[in-house]
């Protein structure tokens, strides 16, 4: 350990700074991006945009909102457009790169805001989306405006009423459609509809052209700029719209809509490709679409046979990161695999997939330039996020960030070890670990256990949602160790569905035989051994406690303890179904016998329970149930309520509440663990 270093805190969450949404301009001399950082004062996140050269050079701050996102270049590399949040409701601004430093110009005044602005390959307008209901186009139809405010508080009353007149709408809400509400928010009846403006006029009106009552994906223009390329659902009648998504597109001149794809898969972010010719895309099998691999495929412009790219990889790409080549010959595109996310490239017309950019690193953000040069972001074991560029012609990509610099200079970042292990039936299972800074060999340490969520989510050393909590619980004195069980992305379609209707029987052998092989390393102290996860994690947390008593202390984070009324309570009902072959009223034995809360009254593990109050992926009832199940009969439980976030708690969250769950969870450790 280095002397001059200190080691990492739970405050530590406020230094850290992501790049996210990299885009090299047509010049391919800079690269805009945004830069996150935490504002601990005022507990939430700032984004600014910023150019990065991709030569020698300073980068170039250009936006200060700190609410700013989604910079897109216009055609001839002189303007970004970008969406920001300054007034309120977001909506896009146009800035001039020519002089850094000039003012942002408000191009949309959408009532309801706008994002996901798309430049016509003129530069004249620009596509976005902006939500509406059924009303509110039949206004805008009709021609019908309000005059304009008298004056500020005039403005400001409108806005109040208008507030006031929305609240009572809902009141009471009446239920119609399934999902009826997702993240931390119930839907309304407003879907996103495409919109086009003209960006040299000032005084220029927006024209809708998409009809249909539902929502439609960011658009992206054809390179004639006659359509739009964009997904929506097929069905709008249908519960579970993105199970019917299709591509469409949507002709500029009338809106006039093609469907391009069938019923055979869901089917996602269409992308065309610079000669007109191709339409890149994801689509994911009806059937389990979350056990299978999503596919990255490519259809002809006016539609056809789909082509599955990435299926001989046995590897599914990362959603939205892949790009087309400036003359439409190859795809690149990142895929998870084995703790990892690299970089590939694959030509549409022969679908032979090959590496491009290989290293322990997860790719985060990634973007073509016009000579086929490579801006990505990589979160790595040593630097959870960092803007790299590979020019055309080389082989090397160079970091052209250095956000987080500072900070990891002050600060002991301990080294990841990797390990591979055999489970039960000889499957070979990837797993890692890290030591406490200090340690010495022959002494033995307490051990906390990592279980990632999905459960076909995919962990790697670089995972930049988990850097600073696996280096805090390391800088707190434990070993850390976590793994990919079956079930898990990043091995082939046959290791995602080997979890199939037997969560906890499959993984709780992977994880454990995991345990055995740190004790033989002689560094853990068996009698001091913790376990936590989170969501399907939280799950299989709550399982093993239920069926072995070894751990000393555990922290299940929302997770699914109940399956049979997880399946009437949760925003993808349909995952029971196809996870487990049938619904609670179909089998309710069944689900409850593959259920942590049928073994509470079996947990004499110390357990803490951390659950979000708006979290509608897995609603809170599921954390009270195990609460209440164990408290009544006497064991050692407690419940910690975190309000106003969902199920991203550990990710996006509040940021305090970040830290406040972090320190939970290891003052539970240290009382069980340490004490």
């Amino acid at each position: 350990m280095d002397s001059q270093k200190r080691l990492i805190t739970v405050d530590d969450l406020y230094q850290l700074t992501a790049v996210e949404d990299p885009r090299i301009s047509p010049d391919g001399r800079w690269i805009a991006c945004v830069i996150k950082t935490i504002d601990a004062f005022e507990n939430r996140y700032k984004r600014n945009i910023w150019l990065i050269p991709t030569a020698e050079g300073t980068p170039v701050q250009l936006t200060r909102s700190t609410k700013d996102s989604q910079p897109r270049w216009s055609p001839d590399g002189q303007q970004l457009a970008f969406v920001s949040n300054r007034d309120k409701k977001p909506q896009i601004y146009m800035l001039p790169v020519t002089s850094p430093g000039g003012e942002a110009r408000q191009l949309t005044k959408m009532q309801n805001g706008a994002t996901s602005p798309s430049w016509s390959p003129d530069g004249t307008s620009i596509a976005y989306l902006s939500s509406v209901n059924a009303a509110e186009r039949a206004e805008e139809d009709q021609g019908e405006k309000l005059s304009p405010p008298a004056d500020p508080l005039d403005a400001k009353h409108r806005n109040e009423r208008r507030e006031h007149d929305e609240t009572e709408r809902w009141d009471p809400r009446v239920i119609r459609r399934m999902p009826y509400r997702e993240g931390t928010a119930y839907l309304d009846d407003r879907h996103e509809q495409i919109y086009i403006i003209a960006t040299d006029d000032e005084d220029a009106k927006s024209r809708r052209i998409t009809q249909a009552e539902t929502g439609y994906s960011a658009p992206y223009w054809t390179p004639d700029g006659h359509y739009l390329v964009t997904a929506r659902s097929a069905y709008p009648e249908r519960d579970i719209p993105y199970h019917w998504a299709s591509i469409y597109r949507v002709r500029v001149e009338d809106g006039h809509e093609e469907r391009l794809t069938d019923d055979s898969h869901s089917n996602f972010d269409p992308l065309p490709s610079p000669d007109g010719q191709w339409i890149a895309y994801e689509r994911s099998p009806k059937t389990s679409p979350a056990e299978h691999l999503s596919r990255l495929a490519v259809i002809p412009m006016a539609g056809g046979e789909p082509r599955d790219l990435n299926l001989e990889l046995d590897r599914g790409p990362n959603a939205g990161l892949f790009c087309w080549s400036a003359d439409s010959g190859t795809l690149y595109f990142s895929a998870a695999s084995e703790g990892r996310a690299e970089i590939y490239q694959v030509p549409p017309v022969t679908g032979v997939v090959e590496p491009v950019i290989s290293g322990d690193f997860e790719a985060t953000g990634l973007d073509i330039g016009p000579d086929d040069s490579i801006a990505y972001v990589a979160a790595t074991a040593a630097n959870p996020s960092e803007l790299l560029y590979r020019p055309a012609g080389s082989t090397e990509a160079r970091q052209v960030t250095q956000m987080n610099a500072a900070y990891l200079d002050q600060v002991t970042v301990q080294p990841v070890h990797e390990l591979r292990y055999e489970s039960e039936n000889g499957q070979m299972i990837q797993g890692w670990y890290l030591l406490p800074p200090g340690y010495q060999d022959g002494e033995k340490y307490p051990l906390i256990v990592n279980i990632h969520g999905g459960p076909f989510a995919m962990w790697g050393p670089g995972t930049p949602s988990m850097w600073h909590e696996w280096q805090y619980h390391a800088a707190s004195g434990y070993v850390v160790f976590f793994c990919n069980p079956r079930g898990s992305g990043g091995y082939g379609e046959a290791h995602q569905k080997a979890l199939h209707a037997a969560w906890g029987d499959v993984a709780m052998p992977d994880v454990m035989a995991g345990v055995d092989l740190m004790l033989e390393k002689g560094f853990v102290d068996e009698t001091r051994m913790a376990v936590t996860g989170g969501s399907y994690g939280g799950y299989l947390t709550a399982w093993i406690v239920g069926h072995t008593d070894r751990f000393a202390a555990a922290v299940a984070q929302r997770g699914v303890y109940n399956l049979v009324s997880f399946y009437g309570v949760t925003d993808i009902p349909w995952f029971i179904h196809d996870l487990f072959d049938v619904t609670p009223m179909q089998d309710v034995s069944f689900l409850w016998q593959h259920s942590p809360l049928a073994y509470a009254d079996a947990i004499n593990t110390p357990l803490l329970i951390l659950h979000s109050e708006n979290d509608f992926r897995v609603p809170i009832s599921d954390g009270e149930q195990l609460f209440s199940a164990i408290k009544l009969r006497g064991g050692t439980v407690e419940f910690v309520r975190f309000p106003r976030d969902g199920h991203e708690l550990s990710r996006s969250g509040e940021p305090k509440h970040r830290v406040s769950r972090l320190q939970h969870m290891v003052s539970w450790f240290d009382r069980y663990c340490k004490e």
